[in-house]
C-alpha cells in the first residue's frame, strides 16, 4: 500500500506524536511505501524528504522533528479521490491510506477526520462522531451513562460559568458536598494529563481549575479514587464490521494494569520517565474478572461507534472494589513504552501486525461508506 503518515499537529501532545511516530516508522512492514507529512505547531504542512524516514527507520537513536521547508508545502484537494487527494509541488502524493499518528486537539478529536472524508482518503482510526465524542470527557460520561457502564462521579464547569463569581462560588461549594476531596481537575478535551492536577483542598481546588481552564473552556472535577488503573486496547469496526474480514471484528487485547511511581500517571510518568511506571499485562486479576472488563471494554467501544483503534481506560476503587471506565483515547500513545501496543503484542498481535490490521480495516471502512448511496 501507498501509506501517507502523518505526525505532528496543533497540540499539546506534539511531542508525544513525534515519538509516536518514530516507533510507527521502525515497525511499519517493508511492504508498504511510506510518506511522510508533517504538521507544524502552526498548523502549515510539509513533505518530509525520503531520507527521514529512512533514518528514523535505520537509527534508533534518531529523533523524528518537523522540517518547516516552504518549498515542500502540502496541499490537501478535494473531490478528487484518494490518489489526488495531498499535492506537494504541483505533483500528487501517492496515497491509499492514511495513517494519522495525531494525538489531542486537531489530532483526534474530529477534526482532521472530517477533512479526511471531505477529501476522500481512507484513514486508519476512529471517525468524526467517535473522535469527537471521545476527545470530551463529559460527553463520554454522558453516553456511557447512558449505556449503562459505571463511570466516576463528576461536575463539568465552563467558563462563561466561571466567569461570573457567584456562580463560581456556588459551583465550588456544589463540588465539594457532591464530590469531597481529593478531586482530580482535568481538561476536557486535552490528552497525556495535560492540564490535570489533584486538589486536596479549596485553594487547591481553585489553582488546579485555573490551570485546566488554560487548556480547555470546559473543565472536569471528579471524585478522587483511591483507583487501580487498568487498560484495555481495542481494534476493530463497530458499526461495519464484515465476519469474512477478521481485522473489521471487535477485539479487546489485555487488559493490563499500570502501577505508576509517581502521585498519579501524569505526562510524565507517561513520557518522560522510563521506570515511571510498571505495566502489567495481564492485569493482577482472575480470569472471571477479566474476561468483565475485556467486554465492558467492546461495550463501551461499540457505545461510541469505535473504529479502528481505541485505549479503554478503567478504574478500580481498591477501598470497595468498584469498577468505572475513566476514558476512551481514540488514538492512544504509539511509544515504546506505551500500553496500546504492549497489550496487544502480549495478547499475540505484535507492532506489525498491528499496523497491517490497522490499514486494512480502513481501507475496509472506506469501502464500506463508499458503498452507501449520497443522493437520489
Amino acid at each position: 500500500m501507498n501509506v501517507v503518515v502523518i505526525y505532528g499537529g496543533r497540540s499539546g501532545e506534539h511531542e508525544i506524536s513525534l515519538m509516536s511516530c518514530a516507533s510507527v516508522i521502525r515497525n511499519i512492514g517493508s511492504q508498504h511505501k511510506v510518506t511522510l507529512v508533517s504538521i507544524s505547531k502552526e498548523g502549515r504542512w510539509f513533505l518530509e524528504d525520503g531520507s527521514v524516514f529512512e533514518n528514523i527507520r535505520n537509527n534508533a537513536d534518531a529523533v523524528l522533528s518537523v522540517t518547516e521547508n516552504p518549498e515542500c508545502a502540502v496541499s490537501v484537494n478535494f473531490g478528487l479521490g484518494k490518489d489526488k487527494a495531498f499535492s506537494c509541488r504541483g505533483e500528487y502524493i501517492p496515497c491509499d491510506v492514511v495513517l494519522p499518528v495525531l494525538h489531542g486537539t486537531y489530532g483526534e478529536d474530529g477534526t482532521i477526520q472530517g477533512l479526511f472524508e471531505m477529501a476522500g482518503v481512507p484513514y486508519a482510526g476512529c471517525g468524526v462522531l467517535s473522535s469527537s465524542v471521545c476527545m470530551d470527557k463529559d460527553t463520554t460520561k454522558i453516553l456511557l451513562a447512558a449505556a449503562g457502564i459505571p463511570v466516576v462521579p463528576s461536575i463539568c464547569l465552563t467558563r462563561a460559568q466561571i466567569n461570573d463569581s457567584k456562580l463560581y462560588d456556588s459551583l465550588l461549594d456544589q463540588a465539594e458536598e457532591m464530590l469531597g476531596y481529593p478531586v482530580f481537575v482535568k481538561p476536557c478535551a486535552a490528552g497525556s494529563s495535560d492540564g490535570a492536577n489533584k486538589a486536596n483542598n479549596r485553594r487547591e481546588l481553585s489553582f488546579a481549575l485555573m490551570e485546566a481552564f488554560a487548556w480547555d473552556n470546559k473543565v472536569l472535577i471528579e471524585k478522587g479514587i483511591n483507583a487501580r488503573e487498568v487498560e484495555c486496547s481495542v481494534t476493530g469496526n463497530a458499526v461495519s464490521s464484515d465476519p469474512n474480514v477478521k481485522e473489521t471484528l471487535v477485539t479487546a487485547y489485555g487488559p493490563g494494569e499500570i502501577v505508576p511511581k509517581h502521585e498519579f500517571y501524569d505526562y510524565d510518568a507517561k513520557y518522560n520517565d522510563p521506570d515511571g511506571a510498571e505495566l502489567k499485562i495481564p492485569a493482577l486479576l482472575d480470569e472471571e474478572k477479566l474476561e468483565y472488563m475485556r467486554c465492558l471494554a467492546m461495550k463501551a467501544y461499540e457505545a461510541v461507534n469505535g473504529t479502528g483503534l481505541s485505549r479503554v481506560d478503567f478504574f478500580i476503587d481498591r477501598d470497595n472494589g468498584n469498577i468505572y471506565l475513566n476514558e476512551i483515547n481514540t488514538m492512544p500513545g504509539f511509544t515504546k513504552i506505551s500500553m496500546f501496543p504492549k497489550m496487544c503484542e502480549a495478547f499475540g498481535l505484535d507492532y506489525t501486525k498491528l499496523i497491517d490490521l490497522l490499514l486494512v480495516e480502513a481501507v475496509e471502512q472506506f469501502k464500506s461508506k463508499s458503498a452507501l448511496r449520497t443522493d437520489r
